[in-house]
């Protein structure tokens, strides 16, 4: 999806498109950060 936002963005250099992909990128760089914490917590329960 990002790359396919990006690649409107360029084509048409629509500040939207732009701001779409920024917002799409920030949400991907949330998400491993929480998967990492779920699957240590996973590892190493807190009793």
């Amino acid at each position: 999806m990002m790359d396919f936002t990006w690649k409107v963005f360029t084509q048409t250099g629509s500040i939207d498109t732009y701001l779409l992909f920024k917002e799409l990128e920030k949400e991907n760089q949330e998400i491993p950060g929480n998967l990492n914490e779920e699957l240590a917590q996973m590892d190493f329960p807190i009793s």
